[in-house]
């Protein structure tokens, strides 16, 4: 206390100026228009820039929360677009029992499901590539379902911890898709061969029918993984090759797997059941 008041009293000159400086800013801004008007202009101008980069800081810090809701309003989203589309395919608003929605709570009468997961490790250069996605158990994540992003098809879940799942990647050896050609839905299986993780194989398209550049390949449905219609890509090159019964054809994948940070996983509340009959029956499918 004692330093305070030698402080003042040694600068109390100063001080003393200061103090009137402030009182005669005081006087004309208050009791003079243009002046008091300017000064509040500048003062709005300078207080909006603080302000403005408070406001930066304080996003930046959010991105991740604002991220994960955006995600998830995305998945609802995706629900409806799903809905149109299957009704562009049947051609009737009637048939909801075959719709996709979003996780809720009184979703589980619906055959799949979509969760937001965000995608904390990726590989693109292996020969088998998986992906980390921070969302497990505790969401509802279990081995075996599907992985889609807004462009395509990613994968299938591998295993799974309390908030962590590990993907194949469709860029993967041993990690099949059954697809077809939308055009003429012509069903054949997408592999990865490796090499461009843009580009992967259609086998099993038969000669009798007449694949072309830019025809969209998408999924089948034919087992409970991925639903059906969901985007694997566009076919790049085709081959007719004389000692095979099949063509060979190039498919470039919608999904650019070096760029993905948010993806779906997808839940069918059917799968247990259908694969349940399918196992009595004797039926083994090795597409996924």
């Amino acid at each position: 206390m004692r330093n305070l008041f030698a402080f003042i009293y040694r600068f109390r000159a100063f001080l003393v100026f200061l103090l009137l400086e402030v009182l005669c800013v005081y006087l004309i801004v208050r009791y003079n228009t243009y002046q008091g008007a300017a000064f509040f202009n500048s003062a709005t101008k300078y207080v909006g820039q603080v302000l403005e980069f408070q406001s930066g800081v304080t996003d930046y810090f959010r991105l991740s929360s604002i991220n994960n809701t955006l995600a998830s309003e995305n998945a609802a989203l995706r629900k409806e677009l799903m809905l149109y589309r299957l009704h562009a395919v049947t051609d009737s608003v009637a048939e909801l029992d075959t719709t996709y929605y979003a996780a809720t709570d009184s979703s589980k009468a619906y055959p799949f499901i979509l969760y937001a997961g965000r995608v904390i490790n990726n590989s693109v250069r292996r020969t088998n590539n998986t992906l980390t996605l921070a969302i497990g158990t505790a969401d509802g994540i279990q081995p075996g379902m599907g992985v889609i992003s807004p462009d395509g098809v990613v994968g299938r879940v591998k295993t799974v911890s309390e908030h962590y799942a590990t993907v194949t990647s469709l860029l993967h050896s041993k990690m099949l898709v059954s697809a077809k050609i939308q055009k003429s839905n012509t069903f054949g299986t997408v592999k990865w061969t490796g090499g461009d993780y843009r580009t992967a194989t259609l086998d099993y398209i038969p000669l009798h029918v007449k694949p072309a550049v830019g025809d969209t390949i998408v999924t089948s449905g034919f087992n409970t993984v991925f639903p059906e219609g969901i985007m694997i890509g566009t076919i790049s090159n085709v081959e007719k090759e004389q000692d095979r019964s099949f063509y060979t054809i190039d498919v470039k994948l919608s999904v650019d797997f070096a760029q993905l940070s948010y993806v779906y996983v997808v839940e069918s509340t059917k799968r247990e059941e259908r694969e349940e009959l399918e196992e009595q029956a004797g039926i083994v499918d090795d597409e996924q």
